[in-house]
């Protein structure tokens, strides 16, 4: 590693370390303050260690600092963001009763704002109870956490990707899973992991010509967060450019299909609390104010009245526009392309959605850290062969 390459990721480290130790002077939640004093101690050893030439340990201090020693520590005392909690308890619902939602909910801990396609991720902790009772042992409760379930998906689906595109190991990725974008979420709540991961796996499906794998990824992740549908129409767009109409129809097609048939029962049984939790809730028109409060503009216009509201909701749907119109004028031709349109239109969301958090930006941020350690080599392939099978027909 040359001086200079040697002094970024120093700096890059000791900027992590500040960040993580930020949450103890300013959040008021408990598993964020642990998380900063854990996380920050191990990027300041990272530092150290890169400042020393030692990469490997480096990594493996941010690793253990950021990940490791808090998300043991808070799986096994039960702690975590209410997220944690509310994916747990719909998977008892879900074996319980067949509903996913708490009807006419009094309080905010009482709303599941999310598809009932997250639910599932519940039910290894409901099944864990009635086997070995409520909470279990020290030994099991770990396999339920719905944190556990969470990172299962994500990893187990950017796994998948890079094998699509049939890309090498990246240093990367454990880079990314070690920086806060991704650790702080993994190990405090889990619950946007598995939407990032599905969309990695669904570019990835598209850029190595499989529209089939590429409907079932968006698939569920629609079935998890209503905030998965603009990676509905970058995909399709990705596949219509590299495959064809036929084949970007037929991932539309499996999309809509399999997004149906895991979210259309919850539906059928409980319209009303569906569109109050998922819909209403999460945009700050349910009786109970969302907690989602972090000062972007969006949530700054909304809190200016009604017609802030409105008018958030106006420059959002005109952001969706903006990218729809990009996705026709301009097709992306490689999975880094598409990850990058992606990573936009859902910033320009999360940015002007009249309620939302700051990590929330972690999925954008995500998905083009992911889309440059695993797309490169296997997108220009893709574009290759598919130039190559066209050739023939236009000579014809």
């Amino acid at each position: 590693m040359t001086p200079s390459r040697t002094a970024r990721w120093t700096a890059g480290w000791l900027l992590a370390a500040v960040w993580a130790f930020s949450f103890p002077l300013f959040s008021s939640l408990g598993p964020h303050r642990l998380w900063g004093w854990c996380a920050g101690a191990g990027y300041l050893a990272a530092a150290g260690a890169t400042a020393l030439g030692r990469r490997r340990a480096a990594l493996g201090a941010a690793l253990l600092g950021a990940v490791v020693v808090p998300l043991v520590y808070l799986v096994l005392t039960g702690q975590g963001q209410s997220e944690v909690g509310v994916i747990e308890r719909s998977g008892r619902l879900l074996l319980r009763t067949g509903h996913i939602y708490i009807d006419r909910p009094a309080g905010v801990e009482e709303y599941t704002p999310y598809l009932p396609g997250m639910a599932l991720l519940g039910v290894p902790r409901a099944l864990l109870d009635g086997a070995f009772g409520a909470g279990g042992s020290w030994v099991v409760r770990p396999l339920g956490d719905a944190r556990i379930w969470c990172a299962a998906v994500l990893f187990g689906a950017l796994w998948v990707g890079r094998r699509l595109l049939g890309g090498t190991r990246s240093p990367l990725l454990p880079v990314l899973v070690a920086s806060p974008v991704v650790a702080l979420p993994l190990v405090v709540s889990g619950v946007d992991l598995p939407l990032a991961g599905l969309c990695c796996l669904a570019l990835a499906a598209a850029g190595s010509g499989r529209p089939g794998l590429s409907g079932l990824a968006l698939a569920a992740a629609c079935a998890l967060k209503w905030t998965a549908l603009p990676a509905v129409a970058v995909v399709v767009a990705l596949l219509g450019s590299l495959r064809g109409a036929r084949a970007a129809v037929r991932c539309a097609a499996v999309a809509a299909a399999g997004t149906a048939a895991l979210v259309l029962p919850g539906l059928l049984l409980q319209p009303a609390e569906l569109w109050r939790q998922v819909f209403a809730f999460p945009t700050g028109r349910a009786d109970v104010p969302t907690p989602a409060s972090s000062p972007l503009p969006g949530h700054l216009l909304a809190g200016l009245g009604s017609w802030g509201w409105y008018l958030t909701v106006g420059l959002l749907a005109l952001g969706g526009l903006a990218i729809a119109v990009s996705l026709v004028v301009r097709l992306p031709r490689t999975v880094l392309a598409a990850a990058h349109r992606l990573a936009l239109g859902l910033t320009l969301a999360f940015l002007l959605a009249p309620a939302g958090r700051f990590g929330y930006l972690a999925l954008p941020v995500l998905l083009v850290a992911w889309a440059r350690s695993a797309a490169p080599a296997g997108a220009s392939r893709v574009v290759a062969r598919s130039r190559t099978r066209e050739e023939p027909a236009e000579v014809r």
